[in-house]
């Protein structure tokens, strides 16, 4: 069982005085010394793998209880309330909201909520920070063009040495940052999927990816190793008023170098052009999932090397949009707060990893509307659990369809188009009598898997 070198001290001291139990029963239960359990409580040694296996047999713990930080936003929650001005005086570094965090997480749960109750809210990513973070990428047109040439030249290094890009990324976080890649059973690594542990030297990653997710957050940690300079120059460069703008924006491009790694941006278009951008070859050649390449398809913006102009979507099953890059496609977040019943997105959850296809206007009027084409499939968050399922939607206008290899089949003109028009809970119209189901149910035989 590897070692996860999680400080888990004041955790397992609270389980400790709840069971009524002295460091010496708890270490002899245990199978360790009394003396190694000291200093596991105060936080001066990693609560291993082993030992935490014995916890949960031994006293029915819940590993999650480990991560109570997070309902706080872990260290970097805790830093940015410390950021608050009224602090300033203080000088309180991150070092010390890290000690802080480690040796009395509780307590600095307390602060975090008294903090919150005054009126400084807990700086988590609001939906106008997110929003001002996509308004960023899309004057970039979400094509960051530096980065990207960079990303490829290290792709291209690491393919022509080794042959096969993910043993490439491994063994550059090895060989040049001193970072091991290790897969953890999920029991160790309760609600995260990935973590970067410095104390260990290891990118932490759960054994519940899969295999693309997995190559994912390697490359990811790549990118932000070796191109944070690059990143931190952009994320200045926006402007962004708040540090939750800031961060969405940071989280974005710390993606975009992850794909830029593993999808080359020339190998990557050259196939585009040659499969008629078919997604399951791209997703075998590339060795990538569906939500990977739609979201590459919309950063193919280099001059002179363009790719078609494709946005994407991310829907939840409530219908809740939680992701949109307009890429180069020029729409212009037509989805905002809305909701279609006869959208194909809104089918895709009951045909589940299937690809379905569709042919709408969004808009009123004929001459308003605009003709699109549209890409659905459903996808497992981190292909991790059902219940995290979303469907992921990439969209082009209709008139640049026309090669695709998935409109094959399909009708591109604009009299067969599925008239979306004004999204339901907007239009109030009251001559729409037509049930949600039913509208949908009118539009499945336009369906394509």
């Amino acid at each position: 069982m590897p070692d996860t070198n999680l400080l888990a001290g004041p955790a397992l001291r609270r389980l400790r005085k709840r069971e009524g139990l002295t460091q010496a029963n708890m270490a002899s239960l245990l199978g360790i010394s009394p003396s190694y359990l000291n200093l596991i409580e105060r936080n001066q040694r990693p609560l291993s793998a082993r030992v935490l296996v014995q916890v949960i047999e031994r006293f029915d713990f819940d590993p999650r209880s480990l991560r109570e930080d997070d309902a706080i936003g872990g260290l970097d929650g805790l830093v940015r309330r410390m950021a608050d001005k009224r602090f300033a005086d203080l000088g309180i570094d991150r070092e010390e909201v890290q000690e802080f965090l480690a040796a009395a997480p509780q307590v600095a749960a307390a602060f975090a909520r008294l903090y919150d109750a005054g009126g400084g809210g807990e700086r988590v990513v609001t939906e106008d920070a997110a929003a001002a973070a996509r308004r960023a990428v899309e004057r970039w047109q979400n094509h960051f063009a530096d980065l990207d040439h960079a990303a490829e030249s290290l792709a291209d290094e690491l393919r022509l040495s080794r042959g096969e890009i993910a043993a490439g990324l491994t063994e550059r976080l090895r060989e040049k940052h001193q970072l091991q890649v290790r897969i953890l059973p999920a029991e160790v690594m309760p609600g995260q999927v990935h973590r970067l542990d410095l104390h260990a030297r290891q990118l932490q990653l759960s054994e519940m990816l899969p295999g693309a997710a997995r190559r994912f957050q390697i490359a990811r940690q790549v990118g932000e190793l070796e191109m944070r300079e690059e990143m931190e120059t952009l994320v200045a460069g926006a402007g962004l008023a708040s540090p939750e703008a800031r961060e969405a924006l940071r989280e974005h491009i710390a993606d975009y170098l992850a794909g830029a790694l593993l999808l080359p941006y020339r190998r990557f278009l050259r196939a585009c052009e040659a499969t008629g951008y078919d997604l399951a070859i791209l997703q075998r050649r590339f060795a990538a999932s569906f939500d990977q390449v739609a979201q590459r398809l919309t950063t193919l913006g280099r001059v002179g090397e363009r790719g078609l102009p494709f946005f994407t979507a991310v829907i939840d099953r409530a219908g809740r949009m939680s992701h949109f890059t307009a890429g180069g496609s020029g729409a212009g977040y037509p989805l905002d707060g809305a909701r279609w019943p006869a959208w194909v997105p809104y089918a895709a959850f009951e045909r589940p990893g299937t690809v379905l296809t569709q042919a709408v206007t969004f808009g009123e009027g004929e001459s308003a509307a605009r003709h699109w084409f549209t890409i659905t499939r459903t996808v497992d968050v981190d292909g991790v659990m059902c219940s995290g399922r979303r469907a992921v939607v990439l969209g082009i206008e209709a008139r640049f369809a026309g090669d695709l290899a998935h409109a094959r089949g399909v009708s591109l003109d604009r009299l067969d188009a599925v008239p979306l028009g004004t999204p339901c809970g907007r239009c109030g119209r009251a001559e729409c009598l037509t049930p949600a189901p039913a509208r949908l149910a009118s539009t499945l035989p336009r369906l394509r898997p």
